[in-house]
């Protein structure tokens, strides 16, 4: 396994965001499960990274597929009381940072009720005032 794979499964679900970006790069992609849009920039997306750790609960992988730069890390967790599972479509660089960070998730009302807590816990995050140009 790569090691920022195996770093990446011990840190992503820990919401810590400046552990999280140590292992992105600087123009990571992050493509989230609740809306059609890409954060772009190490700042930012650790910063989301990090909210979706604290929302998440019960959050562990179950399975890693991949090789080279190409990774795919099947998760379950809950978001309050709804249960999710999930898989985590990770590219990484030449240098073995992290690219791009995708999430396809399911069910629909989990979804929603992830879309929910993070829109109201980054309303609260003074940073994302500065991240607005970070989102397209």
């Amino acid at each position: 396994m790569h090691p920022t794979i195996a770093q990446a499964l011990e840190i992503v679900a820990s919401g810590d965001h400046e552990r999280i970006a140590q292992i992105l790069a600087e123009n990571v992609r992050f493509l989230p499960p609740t809306y059609w849009a890409t954060w772009t920039g190490r700042e930012p997306v650790a910063a989301v990274l990090g909210h979706v750790g604290q929302v998440f609960s019960d959050f562990r992988y179950r399975r890693v597929m991949g090789s080279g730069n190409d990774w795919a890390l099947e998760f379950q967790c809950k978001v309050g009381d709804l249960d999710a599972v999930g898989i985590d479509l990770i590219t990484l660089n030449a240098e073995g940072l992290i690219e791009t960070f995708e999430v396809v998730m399911r069910p629909l009302k989990t979804v929603a009720a992830l879309r929910e807590a993070m829109n109201a816990r980054v309303m609260k995050d003074p940073r994302f005032l500065k991240y607005r140009e970070a989102l397209s």
